[in-house]
């Protein structure tokens, strides 16, 4: 997924994966982040930032698979859920409304 965010003034580029952080994720999230800055950045923009999204990740692989590259990366984990949060399900519309629109 690619977003730009207008504080920073860059674009973010965020890799969802299924499991565990492997090193290899962080080669090909660099590969992207180079593209977008030779093909996609503006002059006046900053660097492309990258953001690897997985289940869960040792802290140690994930320092090491950083420790030599120069473009700005992270690695955040997620939870899934089979139930909506209710603070979401009140903020989006229900299923009957988005039905309709269809």
């Amino acid at each position: 997924m690619l977003f730009y965010s207008r504080k920073l003034r860059s674009l973010v580029a965020f890799e969802l994966k299924r499991g565990e952080f492997k090193p290899e994720y962080t080669g090909k999230l660099n590969f992207y982040l180079a593209a977008l800055d030779k093909y996609v950045k503006l002059p006046d923009e900053n660097p492309s930032i990258g953001i690897i999204l997985c289940k869960s990740k040792n802290e140690e692989i994930v320092q090491l698979s950083f420790s030599d590259t120069s473009k700005p990366m992270g690695v955040a984990t997620y939870r899934t859920s089979k139930e909506l949060p209710a603070r979401l399900r009140e903020a989006l519309p229900d299923m009957e409304d988005l039905k309709k629109l269809i």
